[in-house]
C-alpha cells in the first residue's frame, strides 16, 4: 500500500509538465510557436517528451507500476476479507471492563416487578442477540463461567462494509487505469482551425493534426460533415476593472450526419458538440485576416483568410503567409494583427482590446527561397527567414506595410500589391467589429470507454464515503447470575480504528435492552 501511494503522488508530480507546456495532443500550434519563440530549449525539451507527457515512456512507466502494485495489493487483501467475512465473531472477553466502552448494571431480585419476573439470563442475553440483529451486527451466543458464577454472552460486530468500500475504492482505481489505459489505444484526438464559412469532414486527412491511439483503426471515423457557420465572442464592457475581458465565446455550426439532413448546433467553451461518437471542444480562436495579394497585372495569385495566433490577451496575434508561386519571386510574410491597434511611444503597434475597435494589420515581408520545394514539410506557423532578404520591415527603407481593412499597399521592388481584405460593408461604423473573419480551433475526441471511466470514478467515490463513514466495531453483551438470583448486566465496545460514537452506541446499546426487559436499572 505505502509503495502504491508513493507511485500515485509520483504519477501526480509526472503530470504537472503537462500543464507547463504545451501537449501535441492538445495544442499543436502551441507546440509550433514554442519552437519558434525558444529555439534553443524546444530540441532538448522534446527529446525528454514534455511536449508528449501523456504518452511518454517515463511516465507510462510510472503508470504501469502503479497498476501492478494496485493488483497486488487488492488481491491478498480480498482474499483475507472474504474469509474475514464468512467467520464468527470472536468469543466474549473475561473482563469486558478493560475494554475502552464499558457499563455494567446490577439488578437485585427485589427490582424485578410483577411483570418482569420471569427474565432469566437466557432471555436476557436472547434479548439483547434480538437488538444486535436488528442494528445490522452479526451476532453469536457463548455460555460459560466466569469468576462471579454461569456468564452467558452475545458477541456482536459489524462494519465490514467498511473495508468492503476500501477495496471497491482500490479496484475502481484499478478499473479507472485500465479504462483509462484502454480508451487511449482505441481512441484518437485531432484538430482543426476553421474560419467562419469553412467546413470540415471527418476523415483523416480533413484534420490539421492527429493522434490516433495505438490500436485506432480508420474504421472507427463515423462519417458527418459540419460547417462553421459564425463565431462571436462577448467582452466586457460595464465594469472598468474586467474591461475587455472575455464573457462567453460562442461558435454557431451546421452539422450533416449519414441521412445528409442539416442541423444547427452550437459549441461553447463548456458545452461541447456530441456528434459521430466524437466529443467536438472549442479549443481556441481568434482573427483570421483575409488577405489578397496580386501580381502586377493585377491577376490574384492568393487570397485567403489566414488564421493569426493570438500572442496575449488583447488578441495581438502573430501569422504567416507563403506565396510559392504567381510571382517573380517567393515571398514570405510574417505579419502582426492588432484588433484595437493603439501607437507606443516606440512606435510599435499594440492592441489595447481583444474585440475590433480599430483593427490593423502590419507586414513584414521576405524575398528569396521559402524552403518548400525540396519536399520537407514544413510548419503552416512558422517562417524560416536564413535563406530570405527582407524587403518591408523595421530594418528597410520601405519599413513595415500598415494596413487596415479594405485597403491596398503596392508591394516593394515592384512584385505586385496586397489587399487587406473587408469582410463587412465600407464605410460602415456599425460593421466594424464583423470586418476581419474570425476562426475558431476545435478539438475532437474519442474515447470509446469514457462510460466505464464514468462508472469507476463514481465507484471510487461510493467505496471512499463508504470507508470513511461507516465505523468497525464489536460489541458485547453479558448476563452474569449471581448466587442471591440476581443478575449482572455487562455491555462493552471495541472499536477497530477511529470510532468516536463507540461508547455513544454502547449506552444506547445497554438503554435499549433494559427498555426490552422492562428493568429500571442503575449504574
Amino acid at each position: 500500500m505505502r509503495t502504491a501511494l508513493f507511485l500515485l503522488l509520483l504519477l501526480a508530480i509526472a503530470a504537472v509538465p503537462g500543464s507547463l507546456f504545451p501537449q501535441r495532443s492538445s495544442d499543436p500550434n502551441g507546440v509550433s510557436l514554442y519552437f519558434t519563440n525558444n529555439k534553443g530549449l524546444a530540441p532538448i525539451l522534446d527529446k525528454l517528451q514534455l511536449f508528449d507527457v501523456y504518452s511518454s515512456a517515463w511516465f507510462s512507466a510510472i503508470y504501469l507500476l502503479l497498476f501492478v502494485s494496485l493488483i497486488g495489493c487488492v488481491i491478498p487483501r480480498t482474499t483475507f476479507h472474504l474469509k474475514a467475512l464468512r467467520s464468527k465473531p470472536p468469543r466474549t472477553p473475561a473482563r469486558l471492563d478493560r475494554l475502552a466502552a464499558f457499563n455494567a448494571f446490577e439488578v437485585a431480585p427485589g427490582q424485578m416487578d410483577a411483570a418482569s419476573a420471569a427474565i432469566t439470563a437466557a432471555s436476557a442475553v436472547e434479548a439483547g442477540r434480538v437488538i444486535l440483529r436488528k442494528s445490522g451486527y452479526r451476532v453469536k451466543l457463548f455460555d460459560g463461567r466466569g469468576p462471579g458464577g454461569p456468564e452467558l454472552s452475545v458477541s456482536a460486530e459489524r462494519g465490514y462494509l467498511r473495508e468492503t468500500g476500501n477495496l471497491v475504492f482500490h479496484t475502481a482505481l484499478i478499473g479507472i487505469l485500465l479504462a483509462v489505459g484502454i480508451g487511449g489505444g482505441f481512441g484518437y484526438t485531432g484538430q482543426k482551425v476553421l474560419v467562419a464559412g469553412q467546413a470540415f469532414a471527418n476523415v483523416r486527412i480533413s484534420f490539421d493534426s492527429f493522434n490516433p491511439g495505438r490500436f485506432f483503426s480508420d474504421n472507427a471515423l463515423q462519417p458527418y460533415r459540419l460547417v462553421l457557420d459564425s463565431f462571436s465572442a462577448k467582452y466586457e464592457t460595464q465594469n472598468a476593472n474586467a474591461y475587455g475581458q472575455p464573457i462567453d465565446y460562442t461558435a454557431k455550426v451546421t452539422t450533416y450526419e449519414g441521412s445528409g439532413r442539416a442541423t444547427k448546433q452550437t459549441i461553447k467553451v463548456n458545452s461541447p458538440l456530441e456528434i459521430g461518437g466524437n466529443q467536438v471542444y472549442l479549443l481556441g480562436n481568434g482573427y483570421a485576416p483575409k488577405i489578397t495579394v496580386r501580381d502586377p497585372g493585377g491577376k490574384v495569385v492568393f487570397s485567403e483568410s489566414v488564421p493569426f495566433l493570438p500572442q496575449d490577451a488583447n488578441l495581438t496575434s502573430l501569422g504567416i503567409v507563403k506565396i510559392a508561386d504567381g510571382l517573380t519571386s517567393q515571398i514570405g510574410m510574417r505579419g502582426f494583427f492588432y484588433p484595437t491597434a493603439v501607437p507606443l511611444g516606440t512606435g510599435a503597434l499594440a492592441s489595447s482590446n481583444p474585440d475590433l475597435l480599430n483593427p490593423e494589420l502590419s507586414l513584414f515581408v521576405y524575398k528569396g527561397d521559402l524552403g518548400i520545394d525540396k519536399g520537407v514539410p514544413t510548419s503552416v506557423y512558422s517562417l524560416n527567414t536564413d535563406t530570405m532578404t527582407e524587403i518591408a520591415g523595421r530594418d528597410t527603407k520601405a519599413g513595415a506595410i500598415q494596413l487596415k481593412p479594405g485597403q491596398t499597399v503596392k508591394l516593394p521592388e515592384n512584385l505586385g500589391s496586397i489587399t487587406f481584405d473587408n469582410a463587412a460593408p465600407a464605410n460602415d461604423p456599425k460593421s466594424l467589429g464583423k470586418s476581419v473573419p474570425r476562426f475558431a480551433s476545435l478539438d475532437v475526441h474519442r474515447d470509446p470507454t469514457q462510460g466505464w471511466v464514468l462508472f469507476f470514478a463514481i465507484c471510487v467515490l461510493a467505496g471512499l464515503l463508504t470507508s470513511l463513514f461507516i465505523p468497525r466495531r464489536r460489541v458485547w453483551v453479558k448476563v452474569i447470575e449471581a448466587a442471591d438470583g440476581g443478575l449482572r448486566l455487562e455491555y462493552a465496545g471495541l472499536a477497530r480504528g477511529e470510532d468516536p460514537g463507540l461508547e455513544s452506541a454502547v449506552a444506547d446499546i445497554a438503554a435499549r435492552h433494559s427498555q426490552q426487559l422492562g428493568l429500571r436499572l442503575t449504574p
